[in-house]
């Protein structure tokens, strides 16, 4: 067990983790990625280099673990009443959250986080997200494909086009994921096993 995941939620660890969130966020703001050492930041919250050290284990994890905070997202989706029109608002605001400079940032942040799995909790985040468009789908009797197969549709290729082309996608271009696979039979999802084999 890592020395974050044996410390208890609320009281003094909650304040510690609150107050080195905000110093790595306002240095972020103040100047250059190379002002982010953990000595600052521990200047900044008020707390020894130590306390860091020993519940984040080093500075990357630490970023890491303010992106995932940063990513959760704060609402849930814009609710039309259309499940087709909730993924294209939905599609287009995580397309263009995740393309912009900030977000690519976090993207890579957490990507070298490491420990803890923080690209696990972010994709988490995305699935309930999903998942409550289908509810919602389900609940008005409305067809919809499942979460999983969101993702594989939707999600997996913006992030492609944000991680690998030099153009984002655009509002169009997530419009006409969503059009495409709103007007297909729906198969049964692929769920990925592990390994990472189908199952």
């Amino acid at each position: 067990m890592s020395a974050k995941e044996s410390l208890r939620p609320g009281g003094r660890s909650a304040r510690v983790q609150k107050s080195v969130h905000q110093a790595v966020e306002a240095l972020a703001l103040d100047g250059e990625r190379t002002a982010l050492t953990v000595p600052a930041i521990a200047a900044r919250a008020g707390v020894t280099p130590s306390t860091i050290y020993r519940r984040w284990g080093d500075l990357q994890a630490l970023l890491a673990d303010v992106a995932v905070q940063r990513l959760r997202p704060e609402t849930d989706p814009a609710e039309t009443g259309s499940a087709r029109r909730d993924l294209e608002i939905w599609l287009e605001q995580y397309a263009d959250e995740m393309s912009s400079a900030p977000g690519r940032q976090m993207m890579r942040d957490v990507l070298a986080g490491g420990g803890n799995n923080p690209a696990g909790k972010c994709c988490n985040y995305t699935r309930q997200q999903l998942d409550v468009i289908v509810g919602r789908a389900g609940q008005r009797g409305e067809a919809c494909p499942e979460t999983e197969t969101l993702i594989d549709r939707l999600v997996a290729p913006v992030m492609f086009r944000i991680l690998f082309d030099d153009v984002p996608p655009t509002g169009v271009y997530c419009h006409s994921l969503v059009s495409v696979l709103m007007q297909e039979p729906q198969a049964p999802a692929i769920r990925m096993a592990a390994s990472g084999s189908p199952r």
